[in-house]
């Protein structure tokens, strides 16, 4: 029977997970966001450049400011992640060792993106 089955029926199942795609938009997403964020977010520290604390904090602390801030921070930690997951897919070849990266990387990406979320809302709330 076997010498029936095409080589297509012998590897079905066993390809890719399916979501290659979604990864390879979403990492594009976040490249293009990253553009207008980064270029707004020089101009917002080259215009802090000699500022006191003070005056610092107040610039944090404007609405627009805050938000787009935030937008740049998860979206910089999004990108960072997707990276990394990419480059240890193609050069860790350890299955353990790969989920061991995979994990902690994410785990990393996810806390920073609290932390500095957290640290931006405490100044644009005004209790820091």
């Amino acid at each position: 029977m076997n010498k029936f089955r095409t080589p297509l029926k012998n590897v079905r199942g066993l390809g890719a997970a399916k979501t290659g795609t979604e990864h390879f938009v979403m990492q594009r997403l976040t490249a293009t966001a990253l553009v207008g964020l980064t270029i707004w977010f020089l101009v917002f520290v080259l215009s802090l450049i000699g500022a006191d604390y003070v005056t610092a904090t107040e610039a944090v602390s404007k609405p627009w400011n805050a938000i787009l801030l935030v937008g740049f921070l998860v979206a910089m930690f999004w990108h960072a992640q997707l990276g990394l997951q990419v480059v240890l897919e193609d050069y860790i070849h350890n299955s353990l060792l790969a989920l061991a990266l995979q994990t902690t990387v994410k785990f990393i990406a996810v806390l920073g993106a609290i932390v500095s979320v957290f640290a931006v809302a405490r100044i644009a709330l005004g209790v820091a």
